[in-house]
């Protein structure tokens, strides 16, 4: 398992000619979507110095320290790093052997492989970490293991603590290594609500999961039980090339608004929108939809004052993916289930696809107005691909409340660029 250190920072530092590793930096998302903006990766130095994390808010940020380096977020940018490292990869295993776990870490089988580069792993894990370095300026953590989990414990519990940024763990070093940790949500796949469920069951490190009755642990806990205690073991059967697919292909677009949401006219902008991107989502995989979904999030206020924190709801329809189609259902449903609560998260997905040829026309004189509109979203498709999305706009995305023009410049809700693929 290998991790770019600090990686959307450690970006920034090499575009500013800066050693990643001493550069106080930090990447900070605008106030747009999170109230107050964010931090989203900071330098190892800034960690230190001013005890940043990944999830500190701008508010608590020294901004005022003249020592401290604020970037915004360049998606784009990390994406093309990115790829350029996977890249790098390849000269050490074959592609399918290379598992992007995410945009800062990949899994990496070389069991085939690492003999033709070095004597051990350890020196092919050196050898990666000097041509990432050379080619990108990124410094990368490694964990070796003789599984996907025992490389991942090692990734975290060690690598990143190791002046070598390189740890290597095996089945033997299990109980050495692994079963003293007494922050379980240290531990991959454990997260904050899961340790305090172990430790209300007197479970309060790796070796009480280890020695406790994995029949108990199951029947407490279900599969995430049988799980633990496995992974308490350092047992892990996944193997690289087999590539997880989803049983049911889906299609959705979610977003998280830049302020509170209550003018119904303001949401249903929005809704709109964001059906609009799905519909052209589904146009250009050549799909169409039978069961739309809509999802609502309250705003922390509303959250307070009712007794759920939003509402989900799903309805059967013809297969489309029309605009004007997926649009009226989705306002549909949202006009069934809001009580005026204010708003500030929308989603909708589109699922049980099937080829847009199975797609059904309502009979005789409505028969040509869905294709003229068909035909019209098909072109409004092709100009945006061409030319980019705000090349084509509706009026309603001009009025107060739209965010579809602000992001169009987006990947991943941060600046950087847009996609319908």
């Amino acid at each position: 398992m290998i991790d770019s250190k600090s990686f959307y920072a450690s970006v920034e530092a090499v575009r500013l000619k800066l050693n990643p590793l001493k550069a106080i930096l930090v990447v900070m998302s605008t106030e747009k979507n999170t109230g107050s903006g964010l931090v989203l990766a900071a330098s190892p130095m800034a960690k230190k110095l001013f005890g940043i994390s990944n999830v500190t808010r701008a508010r608590d940020v020294p901004i005022h320290d003249k020592r401290l380096i604020i970037e915004p977020p360049k998606m784009n940018l990390y994406i093309q790093v990115n790829q350029k490292i996977n890249r790098i990869f390849q000269q050490f295993t074959a592609e399918e052997d290379i598992q992007p776990y995410s945009i800062d870490e990949s899994l990496l089988d070389v069991t085939d492989s690492w003999q033709l580069f070095g004597a051990t792993p350890y020196e092919v894990a050196r050898k990666i970490q000097l041509a990432v370095k050379k080619e990108t300026g990124i410094y990368l953590t490694v964990g070796i293991g003789d599984n996907p989990l025992l490389a991942k414990l090692a990734l975290d519990l060690e690598a990143k603590r190791n002046h070598s940024l390189i740890a290597e763990w095996h089945y033997e070093d299990v109980p050495d290594k692994l079963w003293p940790v007494t922050q379980l949500d240290d531990v991959w796949s454990i997260g904050h609500r899961t340790a305090e469920k172990l430790n209300q069951k007197h479970i309060h490190s790796m070796y009480d999961i280890a020695h406790t009755n994995p029949y108990r642990l199951k029947q407490e806990m279900g599969v995430m039980g049988a799980q633990l205690f496995a992974f308490s073991w350092g047992i892990d059967r996944a193997v690289v090339r087999h590539k997880y697919k989803a049983k049911e292909k889906s299609y959705g677009n979610s977003q998280v608004l830049p302020r509170d949401y209550f003018i119904q006219a303001e949401i249903e902008v929005v809704i709109r929108e964001i059906a609009e991107q799905v519909a052209a989502r589904l146009r250009a995989h050549h799909k169409a939809t039978t069961v739309i979904s809509l999802g609502i999030g309250f705003s922390f206020a509303a959250k307070e004052g009712a007794s759920r924190g939003g509402f989900g709801r799903s309805m059967k329809i013809d297969a489309t993916n029309a605009n004007q189609q997926l649009t009226k259902h989705a306002i549909q449903l949202f006009r069934e289930e809001w009580q005026h609560e204010s708003i500030r998260h929308i989603s909708i997905a589109c699922s049980n696809l099937v080829d847009d040829s199975a797609e059904q026309l309502d009979m005789f004189d409505t028969q040509f107005i869905n294709l003229k509109k068909q035909k019209l979203d098909s072109t409004v498709d092709e100009i945006r691909k061409r030319y980019g999305f705000t090349s084509v706009v509706k009026l309603s995305s001009k009025v107060k409340g739209a965010t579809a023009i602000e992001r169009a410049g987006l990947v991943g809700g941060h600046a950087g660029g847009n996609a319908y693929e």
